[in-house]
């Protein structure tokens, strides 16, 4: 029966079971290959030229070979490309029109880049970069080399050699460090990607939603291990996935350990009281998501949760809030973090900031807030000055005395938000009331 359906009702069917789930599309693989071209040409003509100019540099190469891709090579893969071919050596050169692209490859770099190299008329394909360098006259020339950012640090020494080697003198000297172009590139969003994170963060709550429900968890037999593995097999079943494996851990009375990061308390079968929480992303459409949200496992007597852990989540809601109302235009993420931190201490909280940049990858470039680790700030990506268009994994937790329990708890919350010229705003919400495991059915008569 399903060599019978056309391809073209194939994907009906599939919009059909997609849209019952979450009241919207998820496009097919194709559709999405020429949504992540289009997106990538208004990123290459509309943004590149005014990062270029930001930075002072005038021409950008980038050079990879296949299996071995720079993280910011990889951004700009033709979608129907799994990897870079043989060896790619991609050009942005800035004109006074906008943008010259091009690949001094053998093949076109999809339809956005173009090849210029004639193997036949050179055959060496270092030659034929200095060439185009050459014909460009720029000022600076940026590549991918950085001390604090893996994901601006793509240019391996084989590469760096070979391009140095056939430059003359003149040139070798115009050649530096392009680190913060390429921080710049991965950390910006663009308005249309921007609508598409909404729609991405909207799927990942619904996912988590479902997880936290009694269509997943049976209480008393269902274990955090069983939960990880339903969100995986439920992202796949969507035709998506996972950038991480999802963590489920538990909290509650009587145990004697505070979760720290240790991974005790993510193989266990969940209990009525248990307080649940959950580390969860997925990608599409280029982009990620990165969400922790908490849900609070009913008794048979209960209709919702207990007062103690409302009132806790709210902790959690407030260093939130004083973490993000102090995001301001070129504030480095060290500072931003030393104002939280002691504005949530003074008012009687306990907080730990460890926020991240969130985009083309999960752990991204740009500002980072803090470290678990690290509340002093972190070198680096910490120094990084807070620019608009930028979205951030809002990424923390509220250590909280619950007397009932005679313990501490952490309220860990993790949700994706934008800054931009309007200030901060969460992509698509957050939490601020727990999820509830078994709700007790308002329309039954009570006995």
């Amino acid at each position: 029966m399903i060599n019978s359906i056309s391809m073209k009702n194939g994907f009906i069917l599939f919009f059909a079971l997609t849209s019952s789930l979450f009241g919207q599309h998820i496009l097919p693989l194709r559709e999405r290959a020429k949504l992540i071209e289009e997106i990538q040409k208004e990123r290459i003509e509309k943004l590149l030229p005014q990062l270029m100019q930001e930075e002072e540099i005038d021409l950008w190469v980038l050079i990879t070979r296949e299996y071995n891709e720079d993280p910011v090579v990889k951004t700009l893969l033709p979608p129907t490309w799994l990897n870079a071919r043989r060896r790619t050596i991609l050009v942005f050169s800035k004109t006074q029109t906008g943008m010259d692209a091009v690949a001094i490859t053998r093949y076109n770099f999809g339809n956005n880049i173009r090849s210029i190299w004639n193997k036949e008329k050179e055959p060496d394909q270092w030659k034929a970069l200095a060439n185009y360098i050459e014909s460009q006259n720029p000022k600076r020339i940026g590549v991918n080399t950085s001390v604090h950012y893996g994901l601006a640090d793509g240019l391996a020494k084989t590469d760096y050699d070979g391009m140095m080697n056939v430059l003359p003198s003149r040139l070798q000297k115009k050649v530096v460090s392009a680190e913060t172009l390429a921080v710049r590139w991965l950390e910006t969003r663009t308005p249309r990607e921007m609508i598409l994170f909404s729609q991405l963060t909207e799927i990942t709550h619904t996912i988590i939603e479902e997880a936290f429900s009694t269509q997943v968890i049976t209480p008393g037999a269902t274990t955090t291990e069983d939960v990880v593995w339903w969100m995986r097999e439920k992202v796949a079943s969507l035709g998506l996935k996972t950038w991480f494996q999802p963590t489920v851990d538990v909290q509650r009375t009587g145990a004697s350990d505070l979760y720290a990061f240790d991974g005790q308390s993510k193989f266990d079968v969940i209990q009525p009281g248990d307080l649940i929480h959950c580390d969860f992303g997925i990608t599409y459409l280029t982009l990620n998501t990165d969400c922790q949200e908490l849900a609070y496992v009913l008794k048979p007597e209960e209709t919702q949760a207990p007062a103690f852990l409302k009132e806790a989540l709210k902790q959690g809601n407030a260093v939130q809030d004083f973490l993000t109302n102090n995001f301001t235009t070129g504030r480095t993420g060290n500072e931003t973090l030393k104002i939280a931190i002691e504005e949530s201490k003074a008012a009687g909280l306990r907080p730990q900031i460890y926020t991240h940049p969130l985009g083309m990858y999960g752990h991204a470039a740009g500002t980072t807030f803090g470290m678990w680790d690290a509340q002093e700030g972190i070198p680096g990506s910490g120094e990084h000055p807070l620019h608009e268009e930028t979205v951030y994994a809002i990424e923390l937790n509220a250590k909280v005395y619950i007397e009932e329990w005679g313990k501490d708890i952490r309220i860990m919350l993790e949700e994706p938000g934008y800054f931009g010229a309007d200030g901060f705003r969460y992509v698509n919400g957050r939490q601020t009331q727990l999820l509830l495991v078994g709700p007790k059915s308002t329309h039954l008569e009570e006995h």
